[in-house]
C-alpha cells in the first residue's frame, strides 16, 4: 500500500552548525520552500538634529546594526515572515571616522536577535568591511534571506 501525500514527510530546512561560532557553515534549503530576499537595508536616522557627516545622525555601528536588523524583522513581517526564518545575511561594515571598523558592535547587535530565546536559530553569513557605503554617514548596510 502507497503512503498518502499527506504522510509522506517534506524535506526540512537544514542548518549545518558550527559549535565553535556564531554562524552556521551552510544550509540547505529544499526546493519546495518559500524564499525571501531583502535588498540592502541601511540604518533609519536616530538624532536628525544632528547635521550629516557627524556619526551621531545615525549611531554607531552597533545602534545601526540594531536599527537595521529591527527594519529587516518589519519587512520580513510584511511578508509573513519571521527572523527564525532568516538563513543567510550578507553584512557590509564601513569604517568610522577615525578609519577603524567595529567588528564587535555588528557582533553584539547580531546576539540579540540570533541565538536568543526567541530565535535560537544561527545563520550562514558573510561580513564584509568596504571603503565606504552610498552615504559616508553610514557604517552597515545588510542584505538577508528567508526560507520557510
Amino acid at each position: 500500500m502507497k503512503n498518502s501525500s499527506s504522510e509522506i514527510e517534506k524535506p526540512q530546512i537544514q542548518r549545518f552548525d558550527r559549535s565553535d561560532a556564531h554562524i552556521l557553515k551552510g544550509v540547505f534549503v529544499p526546493k519546495d520552500k518559500d524564499s525571501f530576499f531583502t535588498s540592502g537595508i541601511v540604518a533609519d536616522v536616530s538624532d536628525d538634529k544632528a547635521k550629516p557627516g557627524e556619526n551621531p545622525r545615525y549611531g554607531n555601528t552597533f545602534q545601526q546594526s540594531i536599527s537595521i536588523l529591527g527594519k529587516i524583522e518589519n519587512i520580513l513581517s510584511e511578508a509573513n515572515f519571521e527572523m527564525q526564518d532568516v538563513v543567510f545575511l550578507r553584512v557590509y561594515l564601513a569604517p568610522d571616522k577615525e578609519g577603524s571598523i567595529d567588528w564587535q558592535g555588528w557582533f553584539d547587535a547580531y546576539d540579540k536577535f540570533f541565538q536568543t530565546e526567541d530565535n535560537p536559530n544561527k545563520v550562514a553569513r558573510s561580513t564584509v568591511a568596504v571603503y565606504a557605503l552610498a552615504n559616508p554617514d553610514l557604517l552597515v548596510e545588510i542584505e538577508a534571506v528567508a526560507f520557510k
